[in-house]
């Protein structure tokens, strides 16, 4: 299982694999057509009160992790749908839309599976 992370705004390239959007958002001011995106899971997303609190402040990482962990674990259509997805493709990449590509859902998402299995 390969789970690479980019960021959606950057070109999308053959070595992405399947690319999964894993935000509650649509990307301002992408189409579409230049996102390149196999699946969107909106569910994957941190909620909108986690995505506020957090506000990309890398002091609350590590509290917005195991906030966002614990809401992916009560999500377990989600997670089927990503184990699932992890399944039948390789690599897979999650597509995030912040800034800051350390410090983003889609890292701790990728955390979060790498480490349950």
């Amino acid at each position: 299982m390969t789970i690479v992370v980019k960021r959606v705004y950057g070109p999308a390239e053959e070595e992405d694999g399947y690319r999964v959007l894993v935000e509650r958002l649509w990307p301002r001011g992408l189409s579409k057509e230049r996102a390149h995106v196999d699946l969107w899971l909106r569910d994957a997303g941190a909620s909108t009160g986690l995505r506020t609190w957090f506000n990309h402040d890398p002091e609350k990482w590590e509290e917005f992790k195991r906030r966002y962990h614990d809401e992916i674990r009560g999500r377990p259509a989600v997670l089927e749908a990503l184990r699932g997805v992890l399944r039948a493709h390789d690599p897979v990449t999650f597509l995030f839309a912040a800034r800051d590509e350390e410090h983003n859902n889609a890292v701790a998402l990728k955390e979060f599976l790498e480490s349950a299995g």
